[in-house]
């Protein structure tokens, strides 16, 4: 790329960020991250380290850090019960997990480690149909299934997960859907908000998005090096602000830690990436409750990064999104070389 392109790109960068609210020496009183960030904390929540963010459209605060269900039934049942009192000790209680994790291995050993004291999480599954019927029924068992092995009546976020093709979004909005499942839970009191979740096309979640469903959450990639791409950072965030809907944070560190392992960026600056953006909480790929509190330090301790500090990071990052090496979850990575738009499927 030329040094023309480079500085077309980075004015074309400053203005996104400026749309977000994030120019100027720090975040901008009234942007998308000062109401995420100055919104009352829930009662209570004071003493916690980890500190709230507003969930979307609504008037409370959920923890800026999740625990990931899926990296917790990686590790034994000893430290999976540690990383449970960790996120107790340091106000991390957003819980993650999906009905399909482990084969339903991670929602019991959740549910163990939670018994007793339930009312203390932000609760969180997901259902997982995965096929063209979009299943309402089949749906509504997982749900069922979910909350037995939880040992719950309710969810605190219901999800439909990972949403990757244009068929799921027709049938999952069609006649006895997923969506149908997500509305009558939620009229039922089993749930009670509901989101939807994928990681392979942003396409696919701005089909999700166009059909104005009052979604409570998305979760969704984000990370220096897929921010490089023109895909989830820059086309589908704008759009969930527009709506007014939680983005969850995930795969901010490729999913398997490997840019991190290979020195492309830092387990700091992935994190203090993404909660740079104007996202309500970033789910941890922790696997160990050493890992866990070092991400809940860092949530602690976070001061919003700069624009000229993210625009750099990126920069930094682009090589890494075009090798092609550190998203495997994408099923499609697109970015610009100058003029030319450039994309392969991985």
């Amino acid at each position: 790329m030329n040094r023309s392109n480079e500085a077309d790109g980075s004015l074309e960068r400053r203005e996104f960020l400026r749309r977000l609210g994030l120019t100027g020496a720090g975040v901008l009183l009234g942007s998308p991250l000062a109401r995420v960030l100055a919104a009352d904390s829930a009662p209570g929540a004071a003493a916690a380290l980890v500190p709230g963010r507003k969930f979307g459209r609504h008037d409370f605060k959920v923890p800026a850090l999740a625990v990931g269900g899926h990296a917790l039934r990686l590790a034994s049942d000893e430290e999976a019960a540690r990383m449970i009192e960790v996120a107790l000790e340091t106000g991390a209680t957003f819980l993650d997990n999906s009905w399909d994790y482990h084969e339903g291995a991670s929602e019991e050993l959740m549910g163990k480690l939670i018994a007793g004291r339930r009312d203390k999480f932000f609760l969180m599954s997901k259902v997982c149909t995965h096929d063209e019927a979009g299943d309402y029924d089949k749906a509504m068992r997982m749900l069922e299934e979910s909350l037995r092995r939880l040992g719950t009546d309710y969810l605190d976020l219901w999800q439909w997960h990972a949403v990757s093709a244009q068929e799921q979004v027709r049938a999952g909005f069609g006649k006895r859907g997923v969506v149908q499942a997500l509305t009558d839970a939620k009229r039922q009191g089993k749930v009670r908000f509901v989101g939807f979740t994928g990681h392979t096309d942003p396409d696919v979640h701005l089909a999700v998005l166009a059909e104005k469903y009052p979604f409570d959450t998305c979760q969704l990639p984000i990370s220096p090096i897929e921010a490089s791409s023109d895909a989830f950072v820059k086309r589908v965030l704008p759009e969930l602000l527009r709506q007014e809907i939680a983005p969850l944070a995930m795969k901010t560190l490729g999913g398997n830690a490997r840019s991190v392992q290979d020195r492309v960026i830092t387990v700091a600056e992935g994190l203090d990436y993404a909660w740079s953006l104007p996202v309500t909480s970033l789910v941890t790929g922790a696997k160990s409750a050493a890992e866990l509190r070092e991400n809940a330090l860092l949530a602690a301790n976070f001061r919003p990064m700069k624009p000229d500090q993210i625009l750099a990071l990126e920069d930094r990052c682009r090589e890494a999104n075009r090798a092609n090496k550190y998203e495997p979850y994408r099923k499609w990575m697109s970015y610009r070389d100058g003029d030319a738009a450039i994309g392969r499927y991985v």
